[in-house]
């Protein structure tokens, strides 16, 4: 039988409904969490700067915990080690999800996101690599630039009022995704010192506990899952490996598959039950005891003059645009990819601008790759420079475009007959019936196997 041409795959075409739907619910969560993480980052930077940083520094430093266990932490490492776990679960519950029945599932589809946000994290390392070691400086830092921070991006997005097509606010919800599971990689891979067997051991053990009982038992309430989420976090963090991996192998462990009693996927249903959390809770409080850095002219200099904090910045700003849109541009003509309707490469390169934001989890990693502290408030003040130049050129080129913006926007949103259901999916719906009729019943009077092979059985698979 000869095998049917496919044609071209569209790139940053029309999502499917049901995509578009979670898309949206997904991003306007974040969205708001992004508003909120500009909040704490700027009052960070205030209450760090003003006669009052001795009450920051006090209350970044400030230990509580369970010294019997070993968790007698300061504020700024619960946040880092602790509340961040809730941000690496809805990761993983979102990866998950894309990898089971979102765009991820399709090799073919999944081609042109995944290539550009691998290159989005080689390039701005290798670039990292490149200005450190040119200047004296160590590899250090190499994965600080590696990740985009998609609430950030999308806080950006809000306070500039543009218009962006979910084609492309799906694409950088899907980069972000890849990065984070990236960035969690390397975070156990290269960040963990030594391993305690035992620890790690039962925090494996009870991963299958918790695989088992959601997975198999199909048990519910969140009483159970709570508890033993603060066990397999507890032994996970004793056992070496940073702590926030548990968020995201528990939400690697949610189930997809929709539950027949409800009809819904849990892993979508939990990780919208969590994400308010996470987004407007969780980051925003990583950020406010991380990002208070000292913006005197010192630490301004050291940025632009000292090797690896200029590697940090030109990796962000400059790296990750390259990877980025090199990345797309080179999938797109491989695969041989058309872009959707009404947009160019252009849009590709402000999404990849955009991209250069890479605060949270970069913060993140500053942290645990120079913990020295004037060595990491260098390294802050350069993530903090080059997410704000990323945003500013993003700006910049999202606003040239932002009229063409509002036109999509507006056409794949409008409703006319207020049912619900935006008409342009409608419209193709309507489309596709005219050109792909039902079928016609067969007729009574004509015996059921006459006339060829088209009618025998034997031949239907042939």
């Amino acid at each position: 039988m000869p095998r049917r041409n496919r044609g071209p795959r569209t790139f940053l075409g029309r999502l499917p409904l049901p995509e578009r739907t979670f898309v949206a619910q997904a991003l306007r969560t974040e969205t708001v969490g992004g508003i909120v993480l500009l909040v704490a980052a700027v009052v960070a930077l205030a209450w760090a700067n003003s006669p009052l940083r001795s009450s920051y520094d006090q209350v970044r430093d400030f230990h509580f915990g369970v010294p019997a266990l070993g968790l007698d932490l300061s504020v700024a490492h619960w946040t880092a080690d602790g509340l961040l776990t809730i941000f690496f679960f809805v990761a993983g519950a979102e990866l998950k999800r894309e990898l089971v029945v979102g765009e991820l599932r399709d090799p073919r589809a999944a081609t042109v996101p995944v290539v550009a946000a691998v290159c989005g994290m080689a390039v701005p390392a290798l670039l990292y690599g490149i200005v450190a070691t040119s200047g004296g400086g160590t590899w250090n830092g190499w994965a600080v630039p590696m990740a985009t921070d998609i609430a950030f991006a999308l806080g950006v997005l809000a306070v500039i009022d543009t218009h962006l097509p979910s084609a492309l606010r799906a694409f950088l919800l899907t980069l972000a995704i890849v990065d984070d599971l990236g960035a969690i990689i390397v975070i156990a891979l290269f960040y963990t010192a030594s391993i305690h067997v035992p620890a790690l051991i039962g925090a494996v053990l009870a991963l299958g506990l918790f695989f088992h009982l959601h997975d198999q038992r199909r048990v519910h309430g969140w009483y159970w899952y709570l508890p033993l989420a603060l066990v397999i976090w507890g032994l996970t963090y004793a056992s070496g490996i940073h702590a926030t991996v548990a968020g995201v192998a528990m939400g690697l462990l949610l189930r997809v598959a929709k539950d027949g009693k409800a009809g819904r996927r849990p892993a979508e249903h939990i990780a919208h039950l969590v994400r308010p959390v996470s987004a407007g809770v969780a980051v925003p409080l990583f950020a406010l005891f991380a990002a208070g850095v000292s913006l005197s002219g010192d630490t301004l200099k050291a940025v632009v003059t000292s090797p690896e904090p200029l590697g940090v910045a030109l990796g962000l700003c400059v790296g990750k645009v390259l990877g980025v849109f090199g990345g797309t541009y080179l999938a797109i003509r491989f695969t041989r990819a058309q872009l959707g309707p009404g947009l160019a490469l252009a849009d590709v390169l402000a999404l990849a601008t955009l991209a250069g934001i890479g605060f949270t989890v970069s913060l993140l990693i500053g942290e645990l790759s120079y913990p020295a502290p004037a060595e990491q408030e260098h390294i802050k003040a350069a993530v903090l420079l080059g997410s704000l130049t990323a945003a500013l050129m993003a700006c910049v080129l999202l606003r040239l475009r932002n009229n063409k913006y509002r036109r999509l926007y507006e056409a794949e949103n409008m409703d006319a007959d207020a049912d619900g259901i935006p008409d342009v999916y409608q419209l193709d719906n309507a489309t596709q019936k005219q050109h792909n009729p039902a079928p016609k019943a067969p007729n009574p009077d004509r015996p059921p196997h006459s006339g060829g092979p088209d009618n025998d059985p034997s031949q239907a698979h042939g």
